[in-house]
């Protein structure tokens, strides 16, 4: 049995390596993007300044290493731990595409000129920051940055889905930060 064990990690890692090989040939590289805060530590506890129920500001981000060639940057920040309407969509707290990459980043309450904010759940063009109840466990949300090879024309009342569509083939590299918040804390 542990000869058995054994030779199926064997295969595990020859398969992953095979995988990252011809990744690697077809000329695929981990992109370096990154996106930081100092509002929270990624992975840490979102305060409740940048919560729904708080003073609900919308965290700044700078944006650094992205590729050559990045012209825009899009945000979709959503909550992972709850599904709607009986399917697999999560909350979308926020969707905000064309930030300029000549930004380097969007400031705490605002965005940089030429950023255009979608439709949230709530159908509402505006950040609406974490909202979990208060409970045993912590909802994790996630920032999702998309560098863009090009600005995106859709109309503001886009949602997500949407803007998924219109960034097809124009994302060059992408990064996430994550936010834990639950009521009461």
């Amino acid at each position: 049995m542990q000869t058995r064990a054994l030779k199926l990690v064997a295969l595990f890692v020859a398969v992953g390596t095979l995988c990252v090989s011809e990744a690697a040939a077809q000329g695929f590289s981990l992109p370096p993007l990154l996106m930081e805060t100092d509002a929270f530590e990624d992975g840490g506890i979102v305060p409740a300044k940048y919560a729904m129920r708080g003073e609900n500001v919308q965290p700044g981000f700078t944006f650094s290493n992205a590729p050559d060639g990045t012209v825009a940057y899009a945000i979709i920040f959503h909550d992972l731990d709850v599904a709607m309407g009986g399917n697999t969509s999560d909350v979308l707290h926020w969707i905000v595409w064309n930030i300029p990459a000549s930004a380097g980043g969007i400031p705490e309450g605002s965005l940089p000129e030429g950023s255009v904010q979608g439709a949230n759940v709530m159908r509402r063009n505006a950040y609406m920051g974490p909202g979990a109840p208060a409970g045993p466990r912590f909802h994790h949300y996630v920032f999702e940055l998309y560098a863009l090879s090009e600005t995106l024309d859709i109309p503001t009342t886009s949602g997500r889905a949407e803007l998924l569509e219109a960034m097809a083939g124009k994302t060059v590299a992408k990064a996430a930060y994550v936010g834990r918040f639950r009521g009461g804390s």
